[in-house]
């Protein structure tokens, strides 16, 4: 991992899932992404006699550990290969009936997006009959309210981390974060769709209640907060906490875990105007060139063996109720992964084509309403790390000027 100056970066670099971008430049990648993918996928095809079968997913970078799919080779000599998407919009602008993907990883409003476009493929459940172990809380949920396309992957909350060693007035809600008292020293997500709940909550308007109007309120939020921002990063913010760049984070409760396994310093809060409380899943898109294979391997992920694994990796919460009573009293006490049951967690549904207004005013506001947030040389360091194929990825944009 190193720093490195923007100015000095003279090749293009893919830019990773949370780092911010234009909307062009993400379709840009995205489609040069497929091309090449579609191309070795239809050159794998020739030799998958000989190689193979292979399963192909779908899904966000880091989520899917190689101890499981490995296991998962061994047992069943099917290699799965992942294919990354940065966002749930970006999954939802891919076509997925070409026959490329075998399972996609949707959190669960982009699940009931792809629900209502036909573009998922019904599970056949007497194939899958680990799901027996799920906890009913994670069954039959808004997005698939019969259970009849996805399976939860697993599940969490976005809140609020401070370094109490450092803060020491209570942070109870998003207005005390964004008071002014630590400007510069929050990192947060880059996630628009984030970012509108927070302010709509804030705002006392129901998370999904997005209207024209509704976004002129948001933007005033907004261009009151992010310029109070040091670093946005939805990848690594328990780093840049840990690095001591920020004292307070918005961000998911795999970092918040992290982050209060590690030190008894840091404190997560979610706030009495409530938290995002996210669901991630799993399903087959219509096309999928090996269905048995996805059924076999959603099967594999609901044994409750296998589903310790991921939570010994990916300390999020864990959907799986046979696999929850074998966790650790450590893991179950941590408040990240396992809220208590008295937050305020509101779930996120569909807003449909709101989002490409609410994904506007966000970049507006964000490089435009001050003259920090501008794309130019006020914006310093990059932060370089290698992704899976040994290329050197930006995690995060740093601002570091007065």
């Amino acid at each position: 991992m190193s720093w490195l100056p923007i100015s000095n970066m003279t090749t293009p670099r893919e830019v990773s899932r949370f780092a911010f971008t234009r909307r062009s430049q993400d379709w840009f990648r995205s489609a040069v992404s497929l091309i090449v993918f579609s191309i070795a996928a239809a050159m794998c095809t020739t030799t998958q006699a000989e190689q193979g079968q292979q399963l192909v997913i779908y899904c966000w970078p880091g989520y899917v550990p190689e101890s499981v799919t490995e296991l998962f080779a061994e047992e069943t000599g099917i290699q799965v290969i992942r294919q990354y998407f940065s966002t749930n919009e970006e999954l939802l602008q891919r076509r997925l009936n070409d026959g490329i993907y075998d399972l996609v990883q949707p959190s669960d409003y982009a699940a009931e997006a792809l629900i209502h476009r036909d573009a998922l493929q019904p599970l056949r459940l007497d194939r899958i009959p680990n799901v027996k172990n799920l906890d009913p809380e994670f069954r039959k949920l808004p997005h698939d309210p019969d259970g009849e396309y996805t399976v939860p992957w697993l599940a969490g909350t976005v809140g609020i981390v401070v370094n109490t060693s450092k803060v020491k007035e209570p942070i109870g809600s998003y207005g005390d974060v964004f008071s002014g008292k630590y400007e510069g020293r929050i990192v947060a997500l880059s996630d628009p769709r984030e970012w509108l709940g927070w302010a709509l909550m804030h705002l006392g308007i129901p998370v999904n209640e997005v209207t024209p109007e509704v976004l002129t309120e948001v933007r005033q939020v907004w261009s009151d907060w992010m310029p109070q921002i040091a670093v946005f990063d939805s990848d690594t913010a328990a780093d840049v906490m840990i690095d001591g760049a920020a004292d307070i984070a918005l961000t998911w409760s795999g970092d918040a875990a992290t982050l209060l396994a590690k030190s008894s310093r840091y404190k997560y809060i979610l706030p009495s105007a409530g938290a995002h409380r996210y669901v991630d899943c799993l399903a087959i898109p219509k096309g999928a060139p090996h269905r048995e294979a996805a059924e076999e391997f959603i099967n594999f992920i609901l044994r409750p063996d296998v589903s310790l694994m991921l939570s010994a990796e990916i300390p999020f919460t864990n959907p799986n109720a046979a696999a929850f009573e074998k966790l650790s009293k450590r893991a179950k006490s941590n408040p990240a992964s396992y809220p208590p049951e008295d937050a305020n967690l509101k779930s996120f549904r569909s807003i449909g084509e709101m989002f490409d207004q609410v994904e506007k005013v966000f970049n507006d506001v964000r490089f435009g309403t001050r003259k920090r947030w501008r794309a130019t040389d006020e914006w310093k360091f990059a932060r370089l790390e290698g992704n899976s194929n040994g290329h050197q990825v930006v995690t995060s944009i740093r601002n570091v000027s007065s």
